[in-house]
């Protein structure tokens, strides 16, 4: 069993992460984590925020001489932006966590919500994803991004592969594989900042190299894309989760929804379509992993909403913090950390061993098996 727990605050010291349960042998870097803690950290409507952050993570426990040894991996990630003390805020925000969290936990000053609430929490995330990533590496299993809808405006051409879909969005100020839709999508940011406003949109991740039978159909927890499902909607300001071809297909005959089976000796048994999007029956197929993730705007404005003062119950303008115009394609990184954390588990559980070179042998032999089925 794989699980991570993060602590911290957004302006407290920093962030750390514990994830336990890697078998030993995997190797991890500094650098293959900071990667992806700086792909977080792009993104056209980002805030000030990710100008004074330089989010770099530390390596604290579990890998010695640039490998994991079984035990838990302990991450540190500070904060530069920390404060010791800041005045209380009584006016909550709609659309976050401040009020319920206030309500809940008895606080009469929303900051105690807020600053663990926040998606600074996300990094802590990310740097787990990372590691987990470090292990899907070691069996071929390469995870993407893009921006498909923001602000209303959505792409309307992809490439066909996942290796350029994610060249592109790597080097896309938005993440977004349409230049053109892109174009709309930026001019929409713009108008959104100048009017104090912010905006969401949808991003999709993609995953190849997925053995057949990750997850399972015998007990409801165990279905991986009820498991992915619930990793993306953990998510700060994810609102829907759909995998394949989604509430689409709801709208589609069965003649048209489901992907037929082909089998060729070379090839084993494949698909020519993916509209199931790499689950059925809560298991993997084997063909690409399609995840599309629904983020809605972010909830402080700078021509903030009405809210009511918790404490003396006037009539007040939310609180504006520092924060967003979007952070969609920020959202897409995070959405590939928790996929990874989910597969990476799921790989676990299915292959087993306390050693990288204990799981390969179960993997090799379980594609050998999964290619060719039962014979005659």
């Amino acid at each position: 069993m794989l699980r991570f727990l993060t602590a911290g605050e957004s302006h407290g010291r920093g962030l750390l992460v514990i994830l336990e349960g890697m078998p030993a042998g995997v190797p991890v870097s500094e650098d293959e984590i900071n990667l992806q803690l700086a792909r977080r950290q792009r993104g056209y409507g980002r805030g000030g925020r990710m100008q004074i952050e330089q989010d770099r993570a530390e390596i604290y426990s579990g890998v010695m001489r640039g490998t994991t040894i079984g035990a838990p991996v302990g991450l540190l990630i500070g904060n530069r932006d920390w404060r010791k003390e800041e005045p209380p805020l009584t006016r909550p925000r709609p659309g976050h966590a401040d009020l319920a969290g206030a309500l809940k936990y008895h606080f009469d000053d929303v900051r105690r919500v807020l600053e663990r609430s926040s998606a600074r929490e996300t990094v802590a995330r990310v740097a787990a994803g990372a590691v987990c990533r470090c292990l899907l590496a070691q069996f071929g299993i390469t995870l993407a991004s893009h921006v498909v809808e923001l602000g209303g405006i959505a792409a309307r051409s992809r490439p066909q592969s996942v290796e350029e879909i994610s060249a592109i969005a790597e080097g896309s100020p938005l993440r977004c594989a349409d230049p053109e839709a892109e174009a709309r999508m930026i001019a929409a940011i713009d108008e959104a900042k100048a009017r104090g406003d912010t905006l969401g949109g949808v991003f999709e991740v993609i995953v190849a190299g997925l053995p057949v039978g990750l997850g399972s159909y015998v007990h409801w927890d165990r279905r991986i894309d009820g498991r992915l499902a619930q990793a993306m909607m953990s998510i700060n300001a994810i609102k829907g989760v759909e995998i394949g071809q989604g509430f689409a297909e709801a709208r589609l005959p069965g003649s048209a929804a489901h992907d037929e089976i082909f089998y060729d000796p070379a090839r084993g048994f494949y698909r020519h379509t993916n509209q199931s999007g790499g689950t059925e029956g809560g298991m993997t197929t084997g063909e690409p992993l399609v995840v599309r993730v629904a983020m809605k705007p972010l909830s402080t404005l700078r021509s903030p909403l009405a809210s009511v003062d918790i404490v003396t119950k006037e009539r007040v303008e939310a609180a504006v913090v520092r924060s967003d115009v979007t952070a969609v394609p920020a959202a897409g990184v995070i959405g590939e950390a928790m996929a990874a954390f989910v597969l990476a588990d799921a790989l676990i559980e299915k292959f087993g061993g306390d050693s990288l070179d204990q799981m390969r042998v179960a993997a090799d032999a379980h594609r050998q098996w999964a290619r060719t089925g039962p014979t005659a």
